[in-house]
């Protein structure tokens, strides 16, 4: 009967899918990202070796910064403005002694003793003053940094590179503003303002207003850094710098002489190929080589994983390993979804390991259903850049506006993308140990007879008997051969012993 369910619910999800497909015949106006650069990307820093904590900031277009590219540092203590937005009551935004035009100016802080040579922390709530004017009370307070705090109550998870609202401001900030100048999101402003809080905590024991007494402000440089695209319908977040050269080169190499044609009218549930029940092909000229490391990996993979740990915070034992795929002129992927009838993925982690020439090479990912038809996006491939989307929603159900694709490449170029599913559960020994040894001769490719034999347990038993019987085969399997390896070797020594000289026998 779940054999059934299973089996139903696969079924309307794919109808879903090839409906959605279908409908999509009109040209959208999509957002395109990346937006953000390496040159916009802050890290607030603190703790200690054991214990690190950092927020992602998104650096102004103006000060001091931007000359540098972001290379900056700053290490202070971290102040709350008083008024937290840097204006509060005050009506006189700007006095007739102020020379200075197009900047707004209701004065220095009310604490600005306090915030003398530390970083201010502001928010823009319930301020008309522009980011060059925020900036201009943070410096005449005498702070070192500012911190802006988005608290944009339709997008509180944005963050972007402040810039001058006029041109008279941008000539201002370019004479005066030399302090860095950054914001983060309402989350990131949230944890700041609890790292030293702990629940049950009086009011009068709270310190600084729960922040930690000094912080470090550097330039993210090759650091992941994030740059949020929709914050539901689906979930979709970019992780810039999620991996170097290097290890995008490794995973490259070690995909070579293992691509196999991917066939998608073909199941192959073992690795996460699934048939859409019209058989219709949707993947064309794509070629893909799973590679199973699971706890085996090397001491590079352990740290790619231990980041995406730290970055995403889902924990290492819901990962599955490394899908390499190739494409070629020509090659695309027509929107589909990422769904598995046993080991159902909450969110797809996909990252570009090249870069392609130009703009007009085509291989961007596109998800046309993205706020439910209102907010299409596109994200166009950039070596180390990591998409994740959700593809359930927040109460667990299956997100339809997790639908996606990838464009055909244009030119005589190749793409790679390296994708990773997160599944809601630890997967169990089979995936995460038994299958990558019985794939280390050949470098993390499987044997061809595994991925039958799984295949036949699952016609012979169905979806959920079949998949457990199969895991319990990889573990006594391996434990029975070792039994009886034992048993053999002591029964060959057992028959090799010496024979015993009879009693009877004396020397002579």
């Amino acid at each position: 009967m779940k054999c059934f369910v299973f089996a139903f619910a696969l079924l309307c999800t794919l109808e879903h899918a090839t409906a959605a497909a279908a409908s999509l015949k009109t040209k959208l106006d999509y957002k395109v990202f990346p937006l953000r650069r390496n040159e916009e990307a802050a890290v607030v820093e603190w703790g200690n070796s054991a214990i690190i904590s950092a927020l992602d900031g998104a650096v102004a277009a103006f000060g001091p910064q931007t000359s540098l590219g972001a290379f900056f540092e700053v290490e202070t203590a971290p102040v709350l403005a008083s008024p937290i937005n840097g204006r509060g009551e005050k009506s006189n935004i700007s006095s007739e002694e102020d020379s200075v035009v197009g900047v707004a100016y209701p004065g220095p802080l009310d604490n600005e003793d306090e915030i003398e040579g530390n970083m201010v922390v502001m928010t823009n709530e319930g301020s008309d003053m522009s980011a060059v004017a925020m900036a201009r009370v943070a410096k005449e307070s005498g702070a070192a940094a500012l911190m802006i705090v988005n608290i944009d109550r339709k997008n509180p998870d944005a963050i972007y590179s402040l810039e001058p609202a006029t041109e008279e401001e941008a000539k201002y900030a370019e004479e005066h503003i030399d302090i860095p100048i950054f914001m983060v999101s309402l989350a990131s402003g949230n944890l700041i303002t609890t790292a030293n809080y702990e629940e049950g905590m009086e009011e009068e024991d709270i310190v600084n207003n729960g922040m930690p007494d000094r912080v470090r402000l550097y330039s993210a440089g090759d650091r992941p850094f994030f740059e949020d695209a929709i914050s539901q319908n689906p979930v979709l977040y970019l992780i810039h710098n999620l991996l170097n050269d290097e290890e995008c080169k490794m995973l490259m190499d070690t995909a070579k002489g293992k691509y196999e044609k991917v066939d998608d009218t073909i199941s192959n549930l073992l690795e996460n190929t699934v048939a859409e029940n019209d058989r219709k092909a949707r993947a064309f000229g794509i070629e893909k080589a799973m590679l199973w490391k699971g706890q085996i990996n090397g001491h590079a993979g352990k740290q790619i994983d231990e980041r995406i740990e730290q970055v995403t915070g889902y924990p290492q034992d819901q990962f599955g390993d490394w899908q390499i795929s190739k494409f070629e002129k020509g090659s695309k992927h027509e929107m589909h979804y990422d769904f598995h009838p046993i080991y159902a993925p909450v969110a797809t982690i996909t990252v570009f390991l090249n870069d392609l020439e130009g703009d007009g090479s085509g291989g961007e990912m596109v998800y046309p259903k993205a706020g439910n038809d209102k907010s299409p996006i596109m994200v166009s491939p950039k070596k180390g850049l990591a998409v994740v989307h959700h593809n359930t929603d927040f109460e667990g159900s299956f997100d339809y506006t997790s639908l996606y694709g990838e464009k055909p490449l244009l030119n005589d170029e190749v793409k790679y993308i390296a994708r990773k599913f997160v599944y809601a559960g630890p997967l169990p020994p089979s995936k995460r140990l038994v299958l990558p040894v019985l794939a280390a001769p050949t470098g993390g490719k499987l044997p061809r007879w595994v991925i039958t034999l799984h295949d036949y347990f699952l016609v012979k038993f169905g979806l959920e008997q079949g998949t457990k019987y199969f895991d319990k085969l990889c573990i006594m399997g391996p434990l029975l051969f070792v039994i009886g390896l034992v048993s053999a070797i002591s029964s060959f020594f057992g028959d090799t012993k010496p024979a015993k000289k009879p009693k009877g026998d004396k020397k002579d």
